[in-house]
């Protein structure tokens, strides 16, 4: 968008994809671990000395494997984490799905130099899928898959010109999208999409609640919220809606709303978060109401 210029080379779109329990629910690990009552991985606080281990034992009574994770001489922590053969497969596929569907390139980056099992099985995974059903389309395309250190891809992605899909487990996917939507401005410019292997896709705002604002709003005061990924959120799934039920004029809507958030933004109308952010042509600062109402003027304008 003119008037928001990112801190960096970015000329196209630069997506994020990441491990999400939302996504498949067949996701039972990774950061994202969720049980009956929450999303939290099982840990220990250790108050004394003693031995941690790892074990499984197999349903088939078959032979128990045991490591030790560490002794502790006093107090310390413990955390466990997990994933499944078949969770990963399905986030590689929605990511190459998604990435082939937006002509963007791949790319997966973890820690395996580290984490020589779990990372390192991600990244086999990945690799069998895209060699497997992916790479003659990509080829086809125009389009590669890499497999990089995380600590390389960040390095590269912050000089980036975007163009490709960024694939991250769970953690590392909030940490980085964050980071990316910062260097674009602000976090309330970054959309979000949840994808399945399956096709099913859920939109939403990637940023959560505002929750300052939320409270601000409460006590009846005005907030200068930037409301434009949740009006990408609903033109996501309009578009996606109209592309399904074949309604062109629901996918037009939708395309002609985000022409119009993107043309308050360049007329220089914004709200306080792209001001703070350095935006430049600024002819005015709106509070969330002014701002909404800018952009339905603007579409009443076509």
């Amino acid at each position: 968008i003119n008037g928001c210029p990112p801190r960096g080379g970015r000329g196209r779109p630069l997506l994020t994809g990441q491990s999400r329990l939302e996504c498949d629910p067949g996701v039972v690990g990774d950061a994202g671990r969720r049980n009956q009552r929450s999303r939290v991985q099982p840990g220990i606080r250790v108050t004394e000395p003693g031995k941690a281990e790892l074990i499984f034992t197999p349903d088939n009574g078959g032979e128990v494997r045991k490591e030790t994770v560490h002794h502790f001489d006093g107090p310390g922590i413990l955390q466990a984490m997990h994933n499944t053969d078949d969770s990963m497969k399905a986030f590689a596929t929605s990511c190459f799905a998604f990435a082939a569907d937006r002509n963007v390139d791949v790319w997966f980056s973890t820690k395996d130099t580290i984490s020589k099992t779990y990372d390192a099985r991600f990244r086999d995974v990945f690799q069998e899928e895209f060699e497997t059903t992916w790479k003659a389309k990509f080829e086809a395309a125009g389009l590669s898959y890499s497999f990089t250190l995380i600590d390389d891809a960040v390095a590269r992605v912050v000089k980036s010109e975007g163009g490709l899909l960024w694939a991250l487990k769970n953690y590392d996917g909030d940490v980085m999208s964050d980071m990316i939507a910062s260097a674009f401005g602000s976090l309330a410019m970054m959309t979000s999409v949840l994808v399945s292997p399956d096709g099913c896709f859920e939109y939403e705002a990637a940023h959560g609640t505002v929750q300052r604002h939320y409270y601000e709003h409460l006590k009846g005061n005005k907030t200068s919220t930037n409301p434009t990924a949740l009006i990408y959120a609903w033109t996501g799934a309009l578009r996606k809606r109209g592309e399904l039920d074949g309604t062109a004029e629901v996918v037009d809507f939708a395309g002609k709303l985000e022409a119009a958030v993107c043309a308050t933004i360049e007329s220089g109308i914004v709200t306080g978060d792209l001001v703070r952010a350095g935006a430049t042509g600024v002819t005015k600062q709106v509070d969330t109401e002014e701002f909404v109402e800018a952009v339905a003027e603007q579409m009443d304008r076509g």
